[in-house]
């Protein structure tokens, strides 16, 4: 098909959509397309969709040739990564091609159905799926890389038909005749090892260390990891594997390669693996910094893929639903639509809240709209506070519960601010992960990374059970439960005194590092339950709950800087657990309180799966249950706070 769109067949498409799983052999069909157009002399213009941040103007200046050069072949590799862009794209950009110019898409996702629906693209498009190779060609495969015959069964067996982990399975050398093959896990590393070769120096390992960490490997990134070694020389060395992908931004290497890479170092050096991961942090962290305003969250996403494997709550996202997104300043004309969206979606409490700050701190609000339209699709606000003035307080409850847990806990010092993220409002599905939600944690993020004189953060979500164990992972734990108008919002906070961006960005970089609780500042924390507001004591009762089984999680708590845990305590974890369980044990005072202590065993302690199979256990009806369950958090509660 594509030799026959290259040669200009009457009947060929115009526009030729290559998809299929990683590893397929998509990028090499582009190559293959590449070469063959060059030799017909055509103009070839190759753009990666992995940088292009479903930006239609990105594309538009990398695509140029195309509108402008008869006959010019177009090839967008990684499709699936701007895939907002695929209505713009059939519907304004490709009518702009010149005369006898041809597209050719590759992407892990199968095209829109508009394409075929269409009448007028019908006939111009085609789609193929790039299947795995059945099991001749993956013996021809194997056969033409040196596999002897009473192999290529277990070699096929093991790649499924990707031509990608067959070659790297016929890199590793064969089994002894009779032996069975089959990949292990140090099978996975020669893989990679033989792939590599014999590496010309310990540098040149380091850096593809480095490549396998780093979303995008550029010279600056390696030479801020390696130091001062000849890192011009290694680039270049880099550049020309096999198995690194040349694109405009850096450099790229395969996925199975990096997962590879990645293992391998992991199970060889935890400890320099830990500490190449924290290299590539920093240095993240500093493009972050020196970036402009609207390139700061693309930098931020390159810090975020560090944790692509932690992922946040329901990941991934389905782009595909969503269009292109640009993050703007707060326009004037844009008041009246935020205000009237806080209050269509989070009531008019909120609404008057918006209406205070967008007079009071404008600067304040990032507006996203859809590309080409003025009107607001969503909109956040990270607000800078140093004083706390009656005005903001009075207009906004949350800010009132902000300042009092500042004024509480970590006064701010001469020349110290608070940063606050205070709204995320996003109609529809408030809240949920999307790509509006992406955008506003890469915004968020970017604002902490490049604030000065910041001495505690919060950020707050009507969402907390969605949102709230990734924050716990992120050392921001849940301070308070605020009603805005019959509506509760939850705060949650952390002390950069007590750990500065700097050391944050090292600490989550360490594959085994628990999080820090960074709430409140070690040198004003209390050490007494009522200083804690009731309603952030409660949530901080809860939550060691919840999270009895989840340590990561439960070495977060707000309630290890309280009264029930000792100062100074070499494991203030297990001392809150034994005042939890205290309580818990005093509150059997009569039968009703029996049967409340059996309830709240049986649900947290000994973790049933589910509430309904914790009245099973019991015995009792569910809601019977639920009563004995609401009894025994209240009087957890009041046995914790009276101590």
């Amino acid at each position: 098909m594509l030799d026959r769109m290259l040669s200009g067949a009457a009947d060929a498409p115009l526009v030729t959509y290559l998809h299929g799983p990683g590893g397929i052999g998509k990028s090499a069909l582009l190559r293959h397309a590449a070469g063959q157009a060059e030799l017909a002399g055509r103009r070839v213009v190759h753009v990666d969709g992995r940088f292009l941040d479903g930006d239609p103007r990105r594309l538009e200046e990398v695509a140029a040739p195309a509108c402008t050069e008869p006959g010019t072949l177009l090839l967008i590799d990684t499709f699936e990564q701007c895939r907002p862009l695929e209505a713009w794209l059939r519907e304004t950009f490709l009518p702009r091609l010149a005369d006898h110019a041809l597209v050719i898409l590759a992407g892990r996702v199968a095209p829109d159905a508009e394409w075929t629906l269409d009448p007028g693209w019908a006939r111009l498009f085609t789609a193929l799926a790039v299947r795995p190779l059945d099991a001749d060609r993956s013996h021809a495969l194997l056969a033409a890389r040196g596999v002897p015959a009473e192999q290529r069964a277990a070699y096929a067996a093991f790649a499924g038909g990707s031509p990608l982990a067959l070659s790297l399975a016929a890199s590793v050398p064969v089994a002894a005749p009779g032996a069975p093959w089959e990949p292990t896990g140090e099978v996975l590393t020669t893989l990679v090892e033989r792939l590599v070769g014999d590496l010309p120096s310990a540098i040149h390992r380091r850096a593809l260390e480095v490549v396998a960490q780093a979303y995008v490997t550029r010279e600056p990134l390696l030479r801020a990891v390696l130091g001062d070694e000849d890192t011009g020389a290694v680039f270049s060395w880099l550049r020309h594997l096999p198995y690194i992908e040349v694109t405009p931004e850096g450099l790229h290497p395969h996925d199975a390669v990096r997962a590879t890479l990645e293992a391998d170092l992991r199970w060889r050096d935890p400890e320099r693996y830990d500490d190449i991961r924290v290299r590539v942090s920093l240095a993240a962290l500093q493009a972050v910094r020196g970036a402009s305003d609207g390139d700061a969250p693309l930098r931020v996403a390159e810090w975020m893929f560090l944790f692509r494997h932690q992922g946040g709550p329901e990941h991934p996202y389905d782009y595909r639903t969503h269009p292109h997104i640009e993050d703007t300043p707060l326009r004037p004309e844009d008041v009246h639509g935020l205000v009237r969206m806080a209050e269509d979606t989070e009531g008019p409490a909120s609404a008057a809240a918006v209406a205070h700050w967008v007079v009071r701190q404008p600067e304040a609000f990032r507006v996203h709209r859809c590309a080409g339209s003025a009107t607001p699709v969503s909109f956040m606000a990270v607000l800078r506070l140093d004083t706390p003035l009656p005005e903001d307080r009075a207009a906004d409850p949350v800010i009132a519960a902000v300042w009092d847990l500042v004024e509480t806990a970590a006064p701010l010092g001469p020349g110290e601010h608070l940063g606050i993220r205070r709204f995320a409002v996003q109609p529809g599905g408030h809240q949920r992960p999307s790509p509006l939600m992406e955008l506003i944690s890469r915004r968020t993020i970017g604002e902490e990374m490049r604030a000065h004189g910041r001495a505690v953060t919060f950020t707050v979500f009507e969402d907390a059970d969605r949102w709230g164990r990734h924050l716990a992972d992120a050392g921001m734990p849940q301070l308070a439960a605020v009603d805005i108008g019959g509506r509760r919002q939850y705060v949650f906070g952390r002390d950069w005194r007590r750990q500065t961006v700097d050391e944050w960005v090292q600490h989550r970089a360490r594959a085994t590092s628990p999080p820090v609780t960074t709430w409140p500042a070690a040198s004003t924390a209390p050490h007494t339950a009522g200083r804690l507001p009731r309603p952030a004591f409660t949530e901080g009762v809860l939550e060691a709950l919840r999270t009895w089984h989840t340590p990561r999680a439960f070495a977060t708590n707000t309630l290890l800087n309280s009264r029930l845990v000792p100062p100074g305590s070499p494991d203030p974890a297990a001392d809150l657990r034994d005042a939890v369980l205290t309580a818990l044990d005093a509150i059997q005072t009569d039968p009703a309180g029996v049967k409340a202590h059996e309830a709240l065993t049986a649900t947290y302690i000994t973790a049933s799966r589910t509430h309904r199979s914790a009245a099973r256990r019991l015995g009792v009806p569910y809601g019977t249950y639920r009563r004995h369950l609401a009894l025994a958090r209240e009087r957890l509660v009041e046995r914790l706070l009276r101590g």
